[in-house]
């Protein structure tokens, strides 16, 4: 069977801005699982080489494939809906099959949106797509594959969720040979990814991590880690490596055995990881500076006890000051995460968390407006309320407003928005020159929500200066008083 699996063409912020993205490694591990059944599998990642429709529709015409996997985020959805269009319009015996975070929590509406899709492969997708592959060969019945969604007449059939894979060593390595790995490059810094671990036991309010990959925290075993990661360095040259685990160091002790073994091995490189404030330490902080690790990244959210305790982040304010000055300490560069926009956030409880940032010490800071994705518990939250604004699936950014706010405007939290970053980066000991030498490559990574903001920003001012006739009361405190 020849099969295509692709990243649709979109506007992505962070390529549009510094001409960076990050390989699909969903895609690589669905391929690595394709290519244990002996098909033939290609890779278009439309994002990193620049692909637009025209590309596609002429790849699809060169490769002639069986079968297209797409993946999407909520926002690029209508783009791979547009690339499922040309298949069948090329071939209308085409099957086609999405997966990602959206499709698995929008399995019907995904269905009903797009008549050109076939099947939704919900959740974690190795298993899934194996049995689907076997269906598609007649070797397995379709109604004996969980975890996929399809039509059977005129009724759509959304089958129970596959069981979660115990052993995730037993997943083969992602088959990033397929991908053009010479096009992930920050600045002038070529980088890699990997995930060395699935699941969350969290349940934070805007988060979809814990139903898609099970509230069951699965790591790989560091030798796994370390096969990866040499394979990263010695066939790809690559020296920057992200961990894209939602938290690398929820099993603190593998945590430090990985640093410990990076630090062993002598691997050349530089990483960054994530980590949340109530499971991180000194000695987690002194390993990964000493294994090569430039950055920690923290998920702090918000200012304010409340805030926190509402969306459900299992923190306290004061563990996470305690957990930036470690990484400090450590000498590695902390990046705290910020949202504001929640239902009923107030001006001070947003100006709370600006000042938060500032007074806690990160490095870096991102700032995004709340977002309720489908699958969260905010969505949940936000439909019980009767609060979505649009289903328009491109303003699902996290940096466009989608929620009616109890105590904002449209254009009053864009401007709030803007204050953060001008706030948090324009004093003197962010002088972007020094910024930019000291934290170059994450930086880079910032920049497109920085821009972003930047324009949401003016663009509030645009809109308040047009509506202002009407009452503003989140516009009631200067950014002077922050």
């Amino acid at each position: 069977m020849k099969i295509l699996l692709l990243s649709p063409p979109t506007n992505s912020a962070i390529k549009s801005i510094i001409g960076v993205t990050g390989p699909p490694l969903g895609l690589a591990y669905l391929a690595s699982v394709a290519r244990e059944q002996d098909d033939e599998v290609s890779i278009i990642d439309s994002i990193a080489m620049d692909y637009s429709f025209d590309h596609i529709r002429a790849e699809i015409k060169r490769l002639d494939p069986d079968l297209i996997g797409l993946t999407s985020t909520t926002s690029m959805i209508p783009d791979a809906y547009h690339v499922a269009k040309i298949a069948k319009e090329y071939n209308n015996e085409i099957k086609i099959a999405i997966g990602g975070p959206h499709a698995t929590f929008t399995q019907e509406m995904t269905l009903k949106e797009s008549p050109d899709i076939d099947y939704v492969v919900a959740g974690e997708g190795e298993t899934v797509f194996s049995n689907l592959l076997l269906t598609l060969k007649g070797k397995k019945d379709m109604k004996d594959v969980r975890g996929i969604a399809y039509r059977n007449s005129d009724k759509i059939v959304v089958a129970p969720p596959e069981m979660l894979i115990k052993d995730v060593d037993s997943i083969p390595l992602p088959a990033i040979d397929l991908l053009p790995m010479d096009k992930y490059v920050a600045g002038n810094k070529r980088f890699g990814t990997l995930m060395t671990s699935r699941g969350c036991p969290y349940n934070c309010i805007f988060c979809s991590s814990s139903l898609q990959f099970g509230k069951i925290w699965r790591g790989h075993s560091t030798e796994r880690v370390m096969t990866e990661l040499r394979r990263l360095v010695n066939e790809y040259d690559l020296h920057e490596i992200e961990f894209l685990d939602d938290t690398f160091t929820l099993n603190m002790k593998r945590a430090v055995e990985i640093s410990n073994k990076i630090k062993e091995e002598k691997l050349d490189i530089r990483w960054s990881g994530s980590a949340r404030a109530n499971l991180f330490n000194e000695e987690i902080a002194n390993a990964m500076k000493s294994a090569g690790a430039h950055t920690i990244y923290f998920g702090i959210e918000s200012g304010n006890q409340k805030t926190l305790d509402f969306i459900g982040k299992g923190i306290k304010l004061q563990q996470a000051i305690d957990s930036v000055k470690k990484g400090n300490e450590a000498g590695l560069n902390t990046l705290g995460s910020f949202i504001i926009g929640f239902p009923d956030d107030t001006a001070d409880e947003v100006k709370n968390t600006i000042k938060f940032s500032k007074k806690i010490n990160v490095r870096l800071a991102q700032f995004t407006i709340a977002t309720p994705y489908p699958g969260t518990r905010l969505w949940d939250l936000a439909k019980s309320r009767n609060i979505i604004k649009t289903l328009d699936w491109r303003k699902y950014t996290t940096l466009s407003p989608v929620m009616k706010l109890t105590n904002f405007t449209d254009e009053g939290i864009l401007r709030w928005l803007g204050r953060a970053y001008m706030n948090f980066y324009l004093r003197p000991v962010y002088l972007l020159r020094d910024l930019i030498k000291e934290h170059g490559f994450i930086f880079k990574r910032i920049i497109p929500y920085y821009s972003k903001a930047m324009l949401a920003f003016r663009q509030g001012d645009l809109l308040s200066g047009i509506n202002s006739s009407q009452a503003n009361p989140d516009n009631s405190s200067p950014a002077s008083d922050i």
